[in-house]
């Protein structure tokens, strides 16, 4: 059975299944990959009771997430079960759910169990448990990836329809990466943390695992809400509201790594098929733009190298201290380094970080998103325990500045390598972008158009509708504002660059209006048959400074739309028929620029 969001809630409003159904294949499919070691607490059929017959009595059409079953990393609270964060002396039993657990289970969504993870969310790897290393999906020979482990592997095999993780390094990133999902890692407080035991309360983000970037979007529309009793919560903008979700149209522009800045630790499998998306994703018709990801490579050192460390010490500090032993090897060395720090190196770390947060701005104000590796490399289980922090460190290359940095992030399939493990790429942003590189995703998702998961099915056509750049307009200017000439500084002052120089299409009149200066042209529509396609210049302007740049807009100018060569229909500069008087007509030039030469 195909558990896909999009496959399941139309075979339950088909009527031909039902939950308890589902939930019967879901428990033979835990019973056969019980070595895997997936999960650290299932559901009873008795514990399960409770929800089927809450679904018996309501409407499929009413619950958006009706009789859906997904998985909780366990060290997310589930009302009546034990949190343990894979260790069994920390253990409690919450009263109530997670504000986000209980949002799902509002929406119809049924909790399979508890997944397993690092213990307390200490790693990128999947290997740090007592309860047994968390087997790839693919290959049970290698790591699943952490700590989010039982939650990817849940979802590519078949057990749940999407999962819930955190993300303090990559955790919600790469485990997606190695078991063929998208694994969403949303912007710091877009989804609440109460009920989440944190590993560094002010970096961590719950995530979601999901077979597609339809189901991924699906969810975290239930999933976000502003959060009062989280103090890191926040309330998302208009522009990253569900409906901005889709596949993402027109031009795309996308940072990649220089050559010196890309590493894949002797892996030439990876390095290949990285090499082979990206001339799929350029032949596909997206800019890729080389960007200098040094900024990125330093603080993510510092999530590590840092005073943060000192944040995952204050969440186990009381069983550290009286109960060492309760710890794994592992992951007491890593979290004990948290009690050496100090102010002053707190404050020194702190300086570094907004040094480097202003050059990655830089970089990420010059394209639509970053694109990088979601991981260097895959490591088999027996690798990472002979060498397990420093394999595990090289997991975090591509992925550790991401919450340092205040980023969303949308880990995306995108191949396999040519021993059929897979492999993908992430989608970087700033905070609340997230339904912009959902959208990004849906596109490159539709692409390659790989099978789901583990062999759950073959590609599923996701969404169509069309979805752009919210963040920032595209504008088409013909005279004063072109580069070079004296209002371009209007755009460029306002983080304005230029996308292309192109033609309207030739349905235009151009004017050479009176007054100035500086002289301005206007461009009118033209009665049928007396047009021409005049030169603009299309640029990309933050949304947010849109407003002003129009409010500066003299009369008889003003914004509408304008037709260009290739089809499409852009904001552009247009004028009033009532500002033509005294204005001459310049239409056969072909443009501003000409008009100026020839004077």
């Amino acid at each position: 059975m195909n558990l896909s969001l999009t496959a399941l809630r139309a075979a339950y409003l088909a009527g031909t299944t039902t939950p308890r159904e589902v939930f019967g294949i879901i428990a033979q499919r835990c019973e056969q990959y019980h070595d895997h070691n997936i999960w650290i607490y299932t559901l009873s059929v008795g514990e399960l009771e409770p929800y089927f017959q809450r679904l018996e009595s309501a409407s499929a059409q009413a619950l958006p997430l009706y009789g859906i079953p997904f998985a909780i990393k366990d060290n997310i609270d589930l009302a009546g079960v034990p949190t343990t964060a894979a260790c069994e002396s920390f253990a409690y039993t919450p009263e109530s759910s997670a504000f986000v657990v209980q949002r799902l289970i509002d929406a119809g969504a049924i909790p399979v169990g508890k997944s397993n993870l690092d213990q307390f969310a200490t790693g990128l790897v999947g290997t740090r448990s007592p309860w047994g290393a968390c087997k790839n999906s693919f290959d049970p020979s290698m790591i699943s990836g952490g700590s989010s482990a039982g939650s990817a592997v849940s979802v590519a095999l078949g057990m749940a329809t999407f999962s819930l993780g955190t993300d303090t390094a990559g955790s919600g990133r790469v485990p997606a990466c190695f078991n063929n999902l998208v694994g969403v890692k949303p912007s710091i407080g877009l989804l609440s943390a109460s009920g989440m035991l944190p590993a560094c309360r002010s970096l961590d983000c719950m995530t979601i695992f999901a077979l597609q970037c339809d189901d991924a979007n699906a969810i975290l529309t239930v999933a976000e809400g502003e959060d009062g009793a989280d103090a890191y919560s926040r309330a998302n903008s208009f522009a990253n509201g569900a409906r901005h979700y889709g596949q993402w149209q027109g031009a795309l522009r996308m940072g990649v790594l220089a050559a010196d800045q890309l590493v894949f630790f002797g892996h030439e499998e990876y390095a290949t098929c990285y090499q082979q998306t990206l001339s799929a994703i350029a032949e596909s018709g997206v800019e890729l733009v080389e960007v200098d990801f040094a900024p990125f490579i330093d603080a993510a050192r510092l999530l590590y190298e840092g005073p943060w460390v000192a944040e995952r010490y204050i969440a186990t500090s009381p069983l550290i201290q009286e109960r060492p032993e309760a710890l794994l090897d592992v992951t007491r060395t890593i979290i004990s380094a948290g009690d050496k720090g100090s102010a002053v190196d707190a404050f020194k770390a702190q300086y570094r970080l907004k040094a480097l947060r202003k050059a990655a701005t830089a970089v990420l104000a010059s394209v639509d998103c970053l694109l990088t590796p979601t991981a260097g490399r895959p490591y088999s289980i027996d690798e990472v325990n002979a060498d397990p922090i420093r394999l595990n460190s090289n997991l975090g290359y591509y992925t550790n500045y991401m919450n340092l940095f205040d980023l969303a992030g949308v880990a995306v399939p995108t191949g396999f390598t040519e021993s059929g493990f897979p492999f993908g790429l992430t989608l970087v942003g700033e905070a609340f972008s997230d339904r912009r590189l959902l959208s990004v995703a849906n596109r490159i998702q539709q692409l390659f158009k790989l099978p789901l998961g583990k062999s759950q099915s073959d590609y599923q056509a996701l969404s169509a509708a069309s979805a752009n750049n919210s963040q920032r307009i595209a504008v088409a200017v013909c005279g004063a504002h072109l580069q070079g000439q004296p209002l371009n500084w209007q755009l460029t002052e306002r983080g304005g660059y230029l996308l292309s120089q192109t033609l309207s299409l030739p349905d235009y009149k151009l004017y050479a209006l009176a007054g100035g200066p500086p002289f301005r042209p206007g461009m009118v529509i033209a009665p049928q048959g007396e047009g021409c396609a005049i030169e603009v210049e299309v640029w990309s302007v933050p949304a947010s400074e849109f407003g002003s740049f129009v409010a500066g807009i003299p009369a008889p100018l003003g914004i509408g739309k304008v037709s260009l060569q290739d089809g499409s229909q852009v904001s552009g500069f247009i004028c009033e028929a009532s500002g033509l008087a005294g204005a001459e007509d310049i239409s056969h030039f072909g443009g501003w620029r000409q008009y100026l030469a020839a004077k």
